[in-house]
């Protein structure tokens, strides 16, 4: 099994709305890196740290698990989608999504400052100045710890 942490912002799509609905494609992702993780590393089965990112407390709000293989994200080729891509096309996909399945919401945030703080998270990637991707892989021993702390 693999882990990995997504980013969403609240007002966009939050913890609640997976709740809700169960399941989502987590389409929208427009960087290169954070899509190859989703193409080529993903795998039905995988945890996730579900992650509100540009909100008041940013943090992990609860885990999810990657529900489907890689196909491609159909907000590329729609014209009227906030994520179209001109350069994208049904034929040789440009970007990929997986769903992501609803597993639990946390009952306290751990929250960007903690992990900031914790000496065992240092290495997130999310971490790391500069760092703006959606999606980004946690080892094993870092996903265990924020088990233990969630």
């Amino acid at each position: 099994m693999n882990y990995w942490l997504m980013k969403s912002e609240p007002s966009d799509y939050s913890i609640d709305d997976l709740m809700k609905d169960k399941r989502t494609p987590w389409d929208g992702v427009r960087n290169y890196q954070a899509r190859n993780f989703m193409r080529d590393d993903m795998q039905q089965g995988d945890l996730v740290f579900f992650y509100h990112s540009n909100t008041k407390e940013p943090g992990v709000v609860g885990l999810g698990t990657v529900c489907s293989k890689p196909y491609p994200d159909k907000t590329a080729f729609d014209k009227k989608d906030k994520h179209y891509d001109p350069k994208s096309n049904r034929e040789a996909p440009r970007w990929i999504l997986v769903d992501v399945c609803y597993k639990s919401k946390c009952k306290t945030t751990l929250t960007l400052e903690q992990m900031r703080k914790d000496k065992k998270l240092q290495k997130l990637l999310v971490l790391r100045p500069g760092n703006r991707l959606s999606v980004t892989p946690v080892k094993e021993r870092e996903a265990k710890y924020i088990l233990s702390l969630i």
